[in-house]
């Protein structure tokens, strides 16, 4: 599960970008209680969605013309320049090298093997989101993707990763976590892209981010109310849950889930 003790290749802040920042900013904060607290003027438009007085994700504009609405997964390095390195030599694409993001902390962007964009963030003064696992905070982080046995090599050789594969369905799912660790500390999943996915549309090479929430159906419903688009229908996974992905107003997906009792 995801927690807040944020060790090297844990999912420790997720930001959402858009064309239209404040009309994001009340989309979610009608679905999840967020409220908009802007970073200063010197950010850029950039700043963090805030439930009661803690940091649970973040908010900026595209940063082209144009650009793709999405949010991004980050995970946290001790050293952006290092992880820089290692993404390189284990066949990743940097999209964008290490900066300080004033005192905050230090990031980079990437892109690995299979297509799928991420980035990591070393803290500063920031050391990472103030809350998940909570109603209405971040949850769970999962890749889909076309070449999961190639992208599994490539976040070990980042990340030293503990990958174990589990059955679902016709395929494996892979739980990700930090080596030398159990199964209470996975944080991510790795899973390769289904028929039942594509029948979906779902055929992208992304990293999904999860929010929990108390009824999922609720939810769904509340975000299609609002102008968000349903792409996979709320579904019951045995021992897991209730999930649905919607996608926003301006096109970026989500995952929302309500955790099976005891899950």
């Amino acid at each position: 599960m995801l927690t807040t003790r944020y060790v090297p290749g844990t999912p420790s802040w997720t930001d959402l970008s858009t064309p239209e920042v404040e009309a994001a900013s009340a989309f979610y904060g009608t679905l999840f209680g967020w409220a908009f607290r802007s970073a200063g003027p010197g950010a850029g438009g950039y700043g963090m969605f805030t439930l009661g007085a803690q940091t649970v994700a973040a908010i900026g504009p595209t940063a082209e013309e144009g650009g793709e609405s999405e949010w991004t997964v980050y995970f946290h390095t001790d050293d952006a320049d290092a992880t820089t390195k290692a993404v390189e030599l284990a066949g990743g694409t940097v999209r964008f090298g290490p900066f300080d993001v004033f005192t905050a902390g230090r990031m980079a962007g990437y892109t690995d093997p299979t297509g799928a964009r991420f980035a990591v963030w070393q803290p500063g003064e920031r050391r990472g989101l103030d809350a998940v696992t909570d109603v209405n905070t971040l949850c769970w982080t999962e890749l889909t993707t076309r070449d999961p046995d190639r992208a599994k090599e490539f976040y070990r050789s980042v990340f030293d990763w503990h990958i174990q594969d589990m059955p679902m369905g016709d395929g494996v799912y892979g739980l990700a976590g930090p080596a030398g660790t159990g199964m209470e500390a996975t944080h991510s999943g790795i899973m390769g892209i289904s028929d039942q996915m594509r029948e979906m549309g779902l055929t992208g090479t992304e990293w999904n981010v999860y929010f929990e929430v108390v009824d999922c159906d609720a939810v769904v419903a509340l975000a299609e109310a609002q102008g968000g688009r349903i792409v996979m229908p709320a579904t019951t996974m045995q021992d897991i849950g209730r999930m649905a992905v919607l996608a926003d107003p301006f096109g970026a997906k989500f995952c929302v889930m309500t955790s099976a009792t005891g899950a």
